[in-house]
């Protein structure tokens, strides 16, 4: 077993995670969002996650937004689904440590005919950083946000 960081090993990042979390995202080309994420346990290997946040756009508008998915852990990583009734698989990552001391996982999801190629780095200060990068017919953008722990 390798232990990273704050985070110890992929199997420990569930009960890491739980708690509220501020975000900075960066949508580039399309604007930026600020707001509040948390992660609340929901059975035995899960966490509801839940964020809220003020999205601005590029072209002046702002608005309130709001996502959902449900996480649940397995091994050495997590299955992320989307928020649904039955829910659907958005992805599924393995994490390793790296030689800085991180832990970083990748994941693809075709959407359509769009591509969601995402990678996730667990910092070994304790924060973290889901990257998005959607290619596709209807999609051209990458999505960058970092999560820090809320006091």
């Amino acid at each position: 077993m390798t232990v990273t960081g704050s985070w110890g090993d992929g199997s420990e990042v569930m009960k890491r995670l739980t708690g509220s979390w501020s975000f900075d995202r960066l949508i580039e080309g399309q604007g930026s969002m600020q707001g509040l994420a948390t992660f609340t346990p929901s059975g035995p290997d899960g966490l509801a996650y839940r964020e809220q946040g003020r999205l601005k756009l590029l072209t002046g508008t702002e608005l309130e937004a709001e996502r959902e998915y449900v996480f649940h852990g397995h091994g050495r990583g997590f299955d992320v689904f989307f928020k649904e009734a039955p829910p659907r698989l958005f992805h599924t990552v393995e994490l390793v440590a790296s030689d800085d001391g991180a832990l970083n996982g990748s994941a693809d999801h075709l959407c359509g005919f769009d591509r969601y190629q995402s990678t996730y780095t667990f910092r070994p200060e304790g924060s973290f950083v889901i990257r998005h990068a959607v290619s596709g017919p209807r999609k051209d953008y990458t999505m960058v946000t970092t999560y820090r722990r809320k006091a």
